[in-house]
């Protein structure tokens, strides 16, 4: 099996290369064979077998599959910025072998109907495992609670509001208690609409050098804040969804060290770029939560790296041309990202802001612990595996991206880290057929 190859057959040995679990064990790889969907053997055993075709993985990093707990499939919905074919291959071709899919959805993903939808189109045009996430209220409107027995019956890991808030905070409380009765996940991106308002970049130096309407970073401590005091009293299992704020890490963790079931995430964006990256009005930044001050990029990293923040993601969220062609303010937020997660990552480990099982954790084994999935390579595990070459580049261009929406945060610049292949249950997800 060749880099241009595909496996086709029961049974697959990889062979050479590092086996990175995703706990931060690392060893040299003898051998690993997969059979029938599954980890059959590993070292002695595995070298010894036979397999219908083989892999020389020297110069990899064999690890477990990623999980993306944020990423927008735009299916159903608007054809133009996005379907399930384009953006689950973009997400195969990044590492990824679950999503978890937003319910902001067109329709909104508030019934088992929609659910059932998202469900069935990922079955058949899907090369990787689609989770989806119910909506908290109905409409995600802020005002009526959801079915969320329907939802959950239905297949859906958890609920929450997308990038729609929930203003009244009644209503929240009733959602968390509800949510709590069926054990469901509230998945929650902490912003008080009334401070964040029409802004569209952190209310820092760059916002007032640029005249830009700013969000001052308390419109996402004061709703953290308020959430963690809901989730404690009803008892809910918390996630607070993209955080972008240092203060927020530090209230994370005290809330953790009062017994709060809370985790966290932070999309990889919010790792690398800063507000600076707005100082050419360059639409592409344009994102919600904004990019804030070095000081707080540098708290979120520390927070992955500590383990406060459990999972980087994607946020992965296509637009098509137009929507990011506009003067700045009247553009849509949101980046193009799951396909360049991995390369971007693999910098942040370069400039020695991470180790690589950091980076790894973040990608596999802490998404996966918050939505009850396993992310090992061990005997008899499911084959969900991602083998990449972090010393290879790419370079991605409009030309070259598989997600409909072509603003990615890297463009016609080099980047380390080229997934070889990656498998979902022992079949090829990436390159794929």
């Amino acid at each position: 099996m060749s880099g241009n190859d595909h496996f086709s057959g029961a049974s697959l040995k990889i062979t050479g290369g590092r086996l990175l679990d995703g706990h931060g064990s690392e060893t040299p790889n003898s051998a690993l064979l997969i059979r029938n969907g599954r980890i059959a053997a590993i070292g002695e055993a595995a070298e010894k077998a036979d397999a219908d075709q083989s892999f020389d993985a020297r110069g990899c990093v064999i690890s477990p599959g990623f999980v993306d707990l944020s990423c927008n499939l735009r299916e159903p919905g608007n054809g133009q910025k996005g379907n399930m074919v384009s953006e689950t291959r973009a997400a195969a071709r990044g590492g990824f072998t679950t999503v978890c899919v937003s319910p902001e959805t067109s329709p909104v993903n508030d019934s088992r109907a929609v659910t059932h939808l998202i469900r069935d189109g990922a079955y058949v045009c899907s090369p990787i495992r689609v989770l989806p996430v119910g909506a908290l209220t109905r409409g995600l409107d802020g005002e009526m609670l959801s079915d969320m027995s329907g939802l959950t019956a239905a297949g859906c890991i958890a609920v929450g509001n997308g990038s729609r808030g929930v203003r009244n905070a009644r209503v929240l409380r009733r959602c968390m208690a509800y949510a709590q009765t069926f054990g469901l996940i509230v998945m929650l991106r902490p912003e008080n609409q009334s401070l964040a308002a029409d802004g569209y970049a952190h209310d820092g130096l760059v916002s007032a050098r640029l005249g830009l309407l700013g969000i001052p970073e308390v419109a996402e401590t004061a709703a953290v804040m308020e959430m963690l005091l809901l989730a404690e009293e009803t008892g809910v299992r918390l996630h607070l969804s993209q955080l972008s704020c240092g203060r927020s890490v530090e209230m994370v963790a005290d809330a953790r060290s009062r017994g709060i079931a809370v985790t966290a995430d932070v999309a990889m964006h919010q790792l690398v770029f800063t507000e600076e990256a707005l100082s050419g009005f360059d639409s592409r930044f344009h994102l919600r939560p904004p990019l804030r001050s070095e000081a707080d990029r540098q708290a979120l990293v520390a927070g992955v790296r500590e383990g406060v923040i459990d999972a980087i993601v994607s946020q992965h969220l296509p637009h098509e041309s137009a929507a990011k062609q506009a003067p700045l303010p009247d553009t849509e937020p949101g980046l193009s990202s799951i396909e360049s997660l991995l390369s971007l990552g693999l910098e942040l480990v370069q400039r020695g802001e991470f180790t690589l099982a950091e980076l790894i954790r973040g990608l596999t084994s802490g998404p996966a612990s918050v939505v009850g999935l396993n992310a090992t390579i061990g005997q008899d595990d499911v084959a969900d595996l991602c083998v990449f070459d972090p010393e290879a580049h790419w370079t991605p261009s409009k030309r070259s991206l598989i997600s409909a929406g072509h603003h990615a945060p890297v463009l016609d610049r080099p980047l380390p880290g080229v997934v070889r292949f990656t498998l979902v249950e022992g079949r090829e997800a990436w390159p794929g057929a």
